[in-house]
This record gives structure tokens, sequence and C-alpha cells, in this order.
């Protein structure tokens, strides 16, 4: 039984499958998921209530304007930004129950000025060279699972 309580963000997300899928994710694990920005899909998509199956009840969800109204709010509580910009590896920190992990939109990832901003923060899953990246809800999983993993 998982009882630890981390968090996902996820920052203009684009592709209502990927945001269903982890919205599934954050009911079986008991994470919260924070929508922030502008969504490239309405919250009543057919796609996204299929991709959530019957979890929907079970998923704490909250809808911010702007990432720095949820930054604010959590100003005492740790942000991890997602991104294949960087040489700082998911396996290399140890997260702890509050944590932030926040995931840009699937087509362009995090803006820039974000992860000069936090750069400190800033990590990344490892891939083969030459692949763009890896779809947005495994990434979410296998970070949050990494998360849990470390915290029993």
């Amino acid at each position: 039984m998982i009882k630890t309580k981390f968090n996902i963000v996820l920052y203009e997300p684009e592709i209502p499958h990927n945001t269903g899928n982890i919205a599934r994710l954050c009911a079986c694990t008991g994470a919260n998921l924070y929508l922030v920005g502008k969504l490239g899909f309405s919250l009543s998509d057919k796609y996204l209530k299929r991709a959530g199956l019957d979890y929907w009840n079970s998923v704490n969800i909250k809808k911010y304007d702007n990432l720095d109204d949820l930054l604010s709010e959590f100003s005492n509580s740790v942000f991890y930004y997602l991104t294949t910009k960087s040489k700082k590896l998911y396996t290399d920190r140890n997260f702890k129950e509050g944590d932030f992990f926040v995931f840009g939109p699937e087509t362009r990832g995090l803006p820039e000025s974000l992860l000069k901003k936090y750069s400190d923060n800033a990590i990344t899953i490892p891939m083969a060279d030459g692949q763009r990246s890896l779809n947005l809800s495994n990434s979410a999983a296998i970070v949050l699972y990494e998360a849990i993993r470390q915290n029993g």
C-alpha cells in the first residue's frame, strides 16, 4: 500500500489521453494532480474521461491559471522540472513527501525561461542518443514511482 503523497504538475498539457492516464496514475498512487495554464483540450473531453476510466472520483485534481500562483501557494515545497535539456538525472535526487514534479506540454516541453530560473531542480530521465523524448504519462510514472520507492 502506498502511503506517501507527491504532486504531479502538468503545465499546459496538450493531449487528453496523456492527462487521463496521469490522472489514473495519481488515483492509484495517492498523488495530487495540478493542471496549470491553457489546456489543449476541454476537461469534459471524451478521450480524457476514457483514459482516466472510473478513477476520476479518486483524484485530487486542481486547476491553476498560471504556474506563479501554484509556486506562491506552495512556496515552502520543492519543485522539480522534468526536461530533456538537463544533464541532472532524476535518480540522483532524494525526493521527499510533498515534492512537486512539473512536466511541460508534449510538443515543446517546459519554457526555457523557467528551466533557466530553476536550473538547480531541472532533472531528466536518460534516453538513447538521438531520441527526442518519452511519452508524458510514461515519464510521470517513472519519476513518481522512483519518489515512492525512495520513501518506502
